[in-house]
Order: structure tokens, then sequence, then C-alpha cells
């Protein structure tokens, strides 16, 4: 039986709408549940890609996307806030709601490391306030804005970044949300000098992890080391894989041991997110149509990393 058909099994039974189901799934409390349990989403950074190059707006194609996703079997999708200027959010809740999608985790960037810290928080929790009415909300993933030229950031930019994800997350917290640190490669840098600092110098309580596996690898990084070190702070996880260095058209075996990045989550008994990211690079060979690499992406994840 599918993920799906359980989900669709299991509303029969207890009587629940797919709406209700949806969120009861989302918003189980982790502090009380024990052993292994990962959650399947999918993030929609491939369609930016694919429509960016029609220079079109992913907004514009939301009722398509999720349609796409949906049929590729997924029911929970994590969506950056393109998806949500304020005057459009209560359309893209509307059409998550008709597509039966949850929205676990939602996305935001912004510089932390200066005078624009203050600004960045404040627009962040903004958009956590208009997405927290939709059941099932969880976490804000946020990414850290680089430096122009990825340039390193000075201790004292360090500090800055770090005060303001503890304010951030403190706040968030308060709200009944969790900060998720995302990291691009230049996070990774210098022996992930900006990540470990980040990590040192905030309180698991307040700021959990993101962790992007494949940029990790590309940022020259050990992703298992990686992994370890950022323990029971993780609360979602970003699939993607390459061979050779090439990002492939599909999430499969490559250059990124899966394998052991399951092992080492089934180890701390996980029960956060697994986030099915594709991306493409400009040599990666298509062979498929992306809703066909989705879904195989999915069995891929379901299989692998035995999400029930």
């Amino acid at each position: 039986m599918s993920g799906g058909d359980r989900l669709t099994a299991g509303v029969a039974q207890m009587n629940l709408s797919r709406r209700e189901w949806l969120a009861l799934a989302a918003t189980a409390p982790l502090a009380q549940a024990k052993g292994y349990a990962p959650r399947l989403a999918c993030q929609t950074y491939i369609f930016e890609q694919d429509y960016g190059k029609r220079k079109q707006k992913t907004l514009d194609h939301a009722d398509e996307i999720f349609a796409i996703l949906h049929e590729a079997g997924y029911r929970a999708v994590e969506l950056t806030s393109n998806f949500f200027p304020p005057e459009k959010t209560a359309d893209t809740l509307a059409l998550l709601d008709q597509h039966g999608l949850a929205l676990p985790i939602a996305y935001i960037g912004g510089p932390m490391h200066n005078d624009a810290s203050k600004q960045t928080v404040e627009t962040a929790l903004a958009y956590a306030e208009r997405l927290k009415p939709h059941k099932g909300l969880e976490a804000i993933s946020f990414n850290c804005d680089p430096k122009p030229g990825h340039a390193s950031k000075t201790d004292a930019e360090l500090a800055t970044e770090a005060q303001a994800l503890e304010q951030l997350g403190s706040a968030l917290t308060r709200m009944k949300l969790r900060l998720l640190v995302h990291q691009h490669a230049p996070e990774m840098a210098d022996h992930a000098r900006e990540w470990r600092y980040f990590v040192k110098n905030t309180t698991a309580r307040n700021v959990g992890i993101c962790m992007d596996t494949h940029w990790t690898l590309r940022g020259g990084e050990d992703v298992m080391q990686i992994l370890r070190e950022a323990g029971k702070r993780i609360g979602d996880v970003h699939l993607r894989n390459s061979k050779d260095g090439v990002w492939l058209e599909e999430l499969a075996g490559g250059d990124l041991d899966y394998g052991a990045v399951a092992a080492e989550l089934k180890k701390n008994d996980y029960r956060g997110w697994l986030t099915v990211e594709l991306a493409w690079d400009p040599t990666t060979k298509i062979t498929r149509p992306l809703s066909a690499n989705l879904k195989r992406s999915r069995e891929f994840a379901e299989r692998l990393f035995d999400v029930k």
C-alpha cells in the first residue's frame, strides 16, 4: 500500500476530513514520541528553475505545481516566501487545501550579520504570523544571506548573526513554532566556520537546524560529521544527489551516501522531516518529465529512509 493509500485508509477509519488528517499528522507532538519515524515532504526549488528559464513566476503556476506534487504522491510541501506575498497568501493556502497538501515548513531568508538584521527578524516574524493560522505549520526554515562575493564574515558579524538568530528563534518558540537554520555552500567554507559559530553560540531550545546534505558536500565538508554535530537540533533534512559532481535529475544513489545518512538518523530516533529538493545543473541529463522524477524520488526516499 502506498503512503497516499495509507492516509486515505486512515481518514476513512477515523472519519476525519483530509484537512483534519493532514493537520493531525503534521502537528503530532514530537517531544512525547519515541522511536524513528521520519516524515516526507517536497521542496519546490526545481519548479523555480523550470519556470525561471521561461522568465515566469512560480506563484503564477501554483495550482499546476501543487497538482503535480499531489499526483507524484506527496502530501506535504515546503514552500518559499515567493509563494506568500501578503496579498496572495490566502490564495496559496487555499490551493494547498484544494490539493491535499500540508505546509509543515515555510522558507525565508535575509541578512542577519549587519544592521539589517532587525528588519530581517521583523519580516520573518510577520511571515510566520501570516502562515500560522493554517493548520499544520511547524517551523520556519531560515537561510542567512551571504556577503557579496561570498566573502567571509568577520567575528563581529558572526556574533551579530548568532544574536539575531537567537532572537528570531525565541520569538518563534513563543509562537509554538520552531526555527530551523538552513545552509548553502558559503556557510561550509573555512571548515564550516559560519555554521559552527551559530551552532556554538545559540541555544538548542530556540535554534534548530535544517541540514541541506548536498550543499554541505559541495561546501567541502564531511556530511556525516556535520550530521553528527547537528544531532538532535535537526528538524529537516534536504535531499538531493549528484554523480561526478553533477546534480541528478532525480533523488537516487550517487556521490552522497544516503544509506549512511539514513543509518545515522535511525540511530538518533529521528522524527523530523525529510524534504526532497531536486535541482538541476546546466549539464544535468534530463530523460524524464519532472512529474516522473518527483515520483521516483519519493519512492527512493521512502524505501531508503523507511518512511511509513
